[in-house]
């Protein structure tokens, strides 16, 4: 019932980007666009609750709760000191899959200064009242502090096993570290739920090789989820100008980054003369020009038949969302939604009531919900 009462008081929102009374119409689905919740500044993740509930990072360091389709005033209290500057702040969010007896959410997060800096990775326990992280500890920080606020990474996702991946960036100025296995910049680390390294991480006894690294070479990676039709890992990730990839993560592999790559720098100057090379992965999709991939999700709810089992990618240089057909660990084609207005796109999440959700990247972000019309 209360998921009910939830979806209907959301459905009074609206937004004057988005307008519910219209229909978008695509290849496979046609559906309107409701607004959830709006006023959040650069939401970054979102995490649904076992009550329809959802958590909303801001990256400007605040952890929010829509409850029954409204959106909170005051932020859940007892977050730790937040380093908000450029792209780093309060990034993504996951909830233990025990969740519903131990209340626990795990966060990632940047801490320092402008000057050294670095993504880190804690835990709280949600009281029942949903007004803060009560106990929260820091399990795991990036062990190279770096300059300037750029490329954190920081999407978390748990795996069945009950491990937990945190995805990573360079930093932005230390595009070479990424194939330097004694720092965690460049690498999708792998941890358990306390924050300890698994016994078969894939460096755990290599001689100077950070243990918590489950894959490096990449560049910053800012979406993370699992293929229901393999159960293989996806992972995407930001190139420079040109060069985004969606890469299926294994352990122990080398992504490239930057001896490959796809794609060259800002200015157009060359990265590397190379697109292969030995011991380094292929993407099996890659954007040129950028599209600048942020959060992704796989959809497997039941509102939208035709599109079980696809991938959604959110866009922000791009300001759109993709959908990605997908069959067995291929994409085989692709199409362009929600391009009109055209607003970046942080976040995407299949909900648990069989509808898509995304966040918009803007100070005056929003929670968006896209909900099938049925000829």
């Amino acid at each position: 019932m209360r998921m009910l009462a939830s979806l209907a008081a959301a459905a009074l929102l609206a937004s004057a980007s988005w307008a519910q009374t219209t229909i978008h119409e695509t290849e496979q689905a046609d559906f309107r666009i409701e607004t959830v919740a709006d006023g959040l500044e650069f939401p970054w993740s979102i995490a649904f609750l076992p009550d329809g509930d959802m958590l909303v990072s801001e990256r400007a360091g605040r952890l929010r709760l829509i409850e029954d389709g409204v959106l909170r005033g005051a932020p859940i209290a007892g977050l730790p000191d937040i380093f908000a500057a450029r792209q780093g702040g309060l990034l993504g969010l996951a909830l233990h899959p025990d969740f519903v007896s131990n209340r626990l959410v795990y966060f990632a997060f940047s801490e320092g200064r402008m000057s050294a800096n670095h993504t880190a990775l804690a835990r709280g326990r949600l009281n029942e009242a949903a007004t803060a992280l009560e106990g929260v500890e820091t399990l795991f920080r990036v062990n190279f502090a770096k300059a300037r606020g750029l490329h954190f990474g920081g999407r978390l996702l748990f795996l069945g096993d009950g491990t937990l991946l945190l995805t990573l960036g360079e930093g932005g100025l230390h595009p070479n570290e990424a194939q330097n296995l004694a720092n965690h910049l460049g690498t999708i680390v792998r941890l358990n739920d306390d924050g300890t390294v698994p016994f078969d991480n894939p460096f755990v006894s290599v001689r100077g090789a950070g243990p918590e690294i489950y894959s490096y070479g990449h560049r910053n990676v800012q979406g993370i989820g699992i293929n229901p039709q393999t159960g293989s890992v996806w992972a995407n990730e930001h190139g420079a100008r040109g060069g985004d990839e969606i890469n299926v993560i294994e352990a122990g592999n080398n992504y490239g980054w930057p001896r490959i790559t796809w794609g060259v720098d800002y200015d157009g100057t060359p990265i590397s003369d190379a697109t292969h090379g030995p011991g380094m992965e292929q993407p099996i999709w890659f954007w040129d020009p950028s599209i600048a991939p942020s959060g992704m999700a796989f959809y497997q709810g039941d509102g939208f038949e035709r599109w079980q089992g696809d991938l959604f990618v959110g866009a922000l240089a791009g300001s759109m969302l993709i959908r990605l057909e997908i069959e067995g660990d291929r994409v085989i084609s692709t199409e362009e939604l929600l391009t009109d207005p055209g607003e970046r796109i942080r976040d995407v999440a299949s909900g648990p009531d069989g509808h898509l959700y995304v966040l918009t990247d803007a100070t005056d972000g929003a929670v968006l919900r896209l909900v099938p019309v049925i000829p």
